[in-house]
């Protein structure tokens, strides 16, 4: 992929001026009149500049406001403040203005979690969790099992409300995730919604370190394969083309691969996926906001050609839906469940030099036919509702799962026209 080097520096530039504009504003601290601690403000940054040399940048009326409002707060703010939490919700706030959910700014702790968690090894609860665009509601799409979610009795469809006292309900899901780790051995508790009534209960649980295989196999009946596809992390496309080999050992004759709770992950992560099943062509392409594409291309030097299932629902997101659509787009597989989530968009982490970062929305994406499927979905070829009963449960066996039993039946049909 592409990198963007504009950004980082641009946003680098931003919150070094802003840093000067806090070092200007401390001059006038002593002033207990309210607008003529602006209006001083201004006149001085506005005289300073004159006798600078042109090449530097004049601060902007929003530069000067800011730091007004810093000296406002140091002038008559009640309680004590925290700089850094000061200067940390600046940077949130101005991801925030953007009004994009996927849009956000890292504290350079937030920072480390979340690429630890993408390695697919971490320190926290141990549960998936997702985020519905529009509430913003946060729930459990799934505890790992022996995770602390799981044994303090956490369950799939609670919904987050509180962690550690702290209300949540309207914070980003990055942040919320980044409250939930921590220490091993650490203590969260956090309160959730549950049921049809919204009953609300309070959970207590020991942080510990969560280590987890993204794909798990195993072979079902007729010898057809089943892949589990948890999220898209670095080590995801290492174990994928681990299992596929492990089964094609054992005499696979198809295989069901289940993408169902996938928040996504990494776009190269997937494209190395594809590359191992599509045949030579292109995989997925972006367009950010000049027009400019980005296109990723399987090889052609391997390729899947038995019977193919795809399992899908509504947590099926992001990287899942390029994996989707390029199998559909191409007719080498069947996607079987329910329509997927609809995040046709890309993001991209840009670190910034003092260890924080900010992640943002840099691209819309394709499906190999040209589908952009943000905020529609994929549409499954065979639709099945998952049953009303289990679809909570913490684990759905096999002989329960019907969605996964159809996807079976998909390939046994496929297999008995041979």
């Amino acid at each position: 992929m592409k990198k963007n080097n504009f950004l980082p520096g641009f946003f680098a530039g931003f919150i070094a001026t802003m840093l000067v504009a806090v070092l200007v504003v401390t001059l006038y601290m002593n002033h207990s009149d309210a607008s003529l601690i602006y209006d001083t403000l201004a006149a001085t940054t506005q005289t300073s500049s004159k006798n600078e040399s042109t090449t530097k940048t004049k601060p902007s009326a929003v530069m000067n406001k800011i730091a007004a409002i810093e000296a406002l707060i140091d002038t008559y703010f009640l309680n004590e403040v925290d700089d850094q939490k000061l200067a940390d919700g600046i940077y949130k706030g101005l991801l925030q203005s953007l009004d994009d959910q996927y849009s956000c700014y890292y504290t350079a702790e937030e920072f480390k979690q979340m690429m630890e968690s993408s390695s697919g090894i971490y320190c926290g609860i141990g549960a998936r969790v997702s985020q519905n665009a529009k509430t913003r509601v946060i729930t459990i799409v799934k505890p790992f099992e022996g995770s602390p979610a799981s044994e303090a009795g956490m369950l799939p469809g609670d919904i987050i409300i509180k962690v550690n006292g702290k209300d949540v309900t309207d914070s980003d899901l990055s942040e919320v995730v980044s409250q939930m780790k921590g220490e091993a051995g650490t203590e969260v508790k956090i309160t959730i919604l549950r049921g049809e009534k919204l009953e609300q209960k309070e959970l207590t649980m020991k942080r510990a370190q969560i280590e987890y295989p993204t794909v798990t196999s195993q072979m079902l009946e007729d010898k057809i394969g089943y892949i589990t596809v948890a999220e898209f992390d670095k080590v995801t496309s290492t174990q994928f083309r681990e299992a596929i080999d492990s089964l094609e050992k054992q005499g696979m004759k198809g295989l069901v691969i289940d993408l169902r709770d996938n928040p996504g992950g990494r776009l190269e992560t997937v494209v190395d996926m594809l590359d191992r099943m599509l045949p030579e062509g292109l995989i997925v392409y972006q367009e950010d906001k000049n027009g400019r594409c980005d296109e990723e291309y399987s090889t052609n030097e391997e390729q899947f050609t038995k019977p193919l299932a795809v399992l899908i629902n509504g947590n099926s997101a992001s990287a899942s839906e390029v994996f989707a659509g390029a199998i559909q787009d191409y007719g080498i597989g069947t996607l079987v469940g329910t329509t997927s989530f609809g995040k046709g968009i890309v993001q991209s982490i840009l670190p910034l030099n003092d260890g924080t970062a900010i992640k943002v929305t840099v691209s819309k994406y394709f499906t190999p036919n040209g589908r952009n499927i943000h905020g529609i979905g994929i549409e499954p070829d065979v639709r099945v509702e998952l049953d009303e009963e289990v679809a909570n449960q913490l684990t759905i066996e096999y002989e329960d799962d019907n969605q996964l039993q159809k996807a079976v039946e998909v390939i046994q049909k496929k297999l008995n026209k041979k």
